[in-house]
């Protein structure tokens, strides 16, 4: 998480909040990504690092998930204050 960091295997997450899904250029989303409309908030992105394929049906990402709220909420608030 770097401003003008480069994308990985998933896209930089500098100004991820904020943000509407699938749209950090340079990144190839796939289309379920691309045309959610998902705007990244603390509430969007916590529904997505719990079950990515449920919150965006379609997508590629190869990521099952982290169920519990205790291990989900300190890395938001990580990438929150990192992202900025």
């Amino acid at each position: 998480i770097e401003a003008g960091g480069a994308h990985k295997q998933g896209p930089n997450l500098h100004g991820v909040f904020g943000r509407t899904a699938g749209t950090a250029d340079g990144f190839g989303y796939s289309g379920a990504v691309a045309g959610s409309g998902v705007v990244w908030d603390e509430k969007t992105m916590s529904e997505w690092l719990k079950a990515p394929k449920k919150f965006i049906k379609g997508t590629k990402m190869v990521f099952a998930g982290i169920k519990k709220d205790k291990e989900r909420d300190p890395l938001i608030a990580y990438m929150k204050e990192a992202s900025a």
